[in-house]
């Protein structure tokens, strides 16, 4: 019986050893594949179903530990790149690794059925000042009309900038949020008008100062009209006076030399 419980006890003192022997053999496999892998990282995956188009919310990720030696460009570590106003351009399950390709940021219109247009510096395009982001801008175009004659009128007026590419003397350009009716009318005008001036309005004013100016224009010019028509009026008048006078003086000599004879 001593001898059964010696041998008994000599078995699980060697299975002990075994097992210890084989657990530091696993764990130095384990951090030498750790090893060659590199240290870990986190990146952002889908924490729950995305719907595309859709703003993203913090609620909705999550993160997941990649080796450094596996991550790329596109991987995405930084929660800022997501919560920026960011939407996903295709719809996302829970576990897909969000890349940078699959967001974008949400659209700055403020109508969703309007259209950006850009406009650029080119030959016949001037900016008489450089605009910036939320500014307004009127559009004054000049060309020739169905009779061939040469016009410049106001185009459009009170146009929201939505962004600007380069400032300062880097100016190249905007890009304005218009209906889709007016971009077309607009790339028109970008392709056929002699001539485009763009000029910075007022932001945020309640009416239009070039719709006010023209409105100063006519009114001045119908007082001017009609401070020559009284002049033309009072010429009249003394030109008939004028007449009146001689047919009377010419009736009086006609008196005189009939009483003479």
């Amino acid at each position: 019986m001593v001898e059964s419980k010696k041998r008994a006890f000599i078995f699980l003192l060697i299975s002990f050893v075994l097992a210890l022997v084989v657990g530091y053999l696993v764990y130095e496999k384990v951090k030498e594949l750790n090893a060659d892998l590199g240290d870990m990282t986190e990146i952002y995956v889908a924490k729950e179903s995305i719907s595309s188009r859709v703003l993203i919310q913090e609620n909705q990720i999550t993160t997941m530990e990649i080796p450094v030696r596996f991550l790329t460009d596109s991987h995405i570590t930084d929660p800022t790149m997501l919560l920026d106003n960011q939407v996903s351009i295709v719809p996302l399950n829970a576990g897909d690794i969000i890349t940078k390709n699959m967001i974008k940021p949400v659209s700055n219109l403020h109508d969703e059925d309007n259209r950006l247009v850009a406009i650029y510096r080119t030959s016949n395009i001037t900016f008489d000042q450089v605009v910036e982001p939320l500014d307004r801008i009127d559009i004054i175009v000049s060309m020739e009309d169905a009779e061939g004659e040469k016009i410049t009128e106001v185009f459009m007026t009170d146009i929201p900038v939505i962004f600007t590419q380069g400032s300062g003397n880097d100016f190249a350009g905007a890009a304005v949020e218009v209906t889709i009716e007016e971009a077309s009318e607009l790339i028109h005008m970008q392709n056929y008008a002699e001539h485009i001036r763009i000029l910075k309005a007022n932001v945020g004013r309640d009416s239009n100062l070039l719709e006010e100016m023209d409105e100063e224009v006519d009114e001045d010019a119908e007082d001017t009209d009609a401070t020559e028509e009284e002049t033309e009026d009072q010429e009249i008048e003394a030109e008939e006076t004028e007449e009146e006078d001689e047919a009377e003086e010419q009736s009086d000599e006609d008196i005189t030399d009939e009483d003479e004879e």
